[in-house]
């Protein structure tokens, strides 16, 4: 195991973090988009199931195709943010089984693939894992997140998933957040107020 992280690389990824609602206007490139996903595709799923499909809204057009399924209060962060990524997930997971457990006898996997009788929680499940694996990759990049539901599924999905084997699960800002616009910083509840031994 690595050692732990100075103190510095851990403010970064959580407790200096914050959510941006406001943007600059410095670009990101896809260069780093890129590097992003090399880091945030490490992080563990269950079986290795890897359901996260991902989409990374930067045009005009799509913009406006984005702001059209989410609720008014969010279309001008979607307008305003360089990049908004749609964390989907794929129903379909398993036929990527070949690749993503290739160290396994086909036997196996197909029996991996029997044990799994409500695929859309496992996708769901481990989509939503990978989504915070981007958002915590990131950070450790330099960018600024803001991570947001408040959309029409179906209008979601219809226009950037069609065919029913992709299903919206949320939707993230990214670039470089203006810090000026930033408000107090919300609490957070207490280790005694969630968690307990047993």
């Amino acid at each position: 195991m690595s050692d732990k992280l100075p103190p510095a690389a851990l403010d970064q990824l959580f407790r200096t973090a914050r959510t941006h609602k406001d943007w600059s206007d410095r670009p990101v490139e896809e260069e780093l988009l890129r590097e992003l996903y090399e880091l945030l595709r490490w992080g563990p799923t269950s079986i290795n199931s890897y359901p996260a499909r991902f989409i990374f809204v930067r045009s005009l057009e799509g913009k406006q195709k984005l702001a059209s399924a989410v609720m008014e209060g969010n279309r001008a962060k979607i307008h305003a943010a360089p990049v908004t990524v749609i964390i989907g997930n794929d129903l379909d997971f398993a036929d990527k089984f070949p690749t993503l457990l290739g160290h396994l006898p086909p036997e196996r996997v197909k029996m991996l693939d029997a044990m799994n009788p409500v695929p859309e929680v496992t996708a769901m499940r481990n989509g939503t894992l990978q989504g915070a694996y981007l958002i915590l990759a990131a950070r450790a990049l330099g960018l600024g997140c803001g991570p947001m539901s408040g959309f029409d599924n179906q209008i979601m999905d219809r226009a950037f998933f069609p065919g029913g084997r992709n299903e919206s699960n949320f939707i993230c800002g990214l670039g470089y957040g203006k810090l000026e616009s930033l408000q107090p910083r919300n609490a957070r509840l207490e280790f005694e107020d969630v968690a307990h031994f047993a």
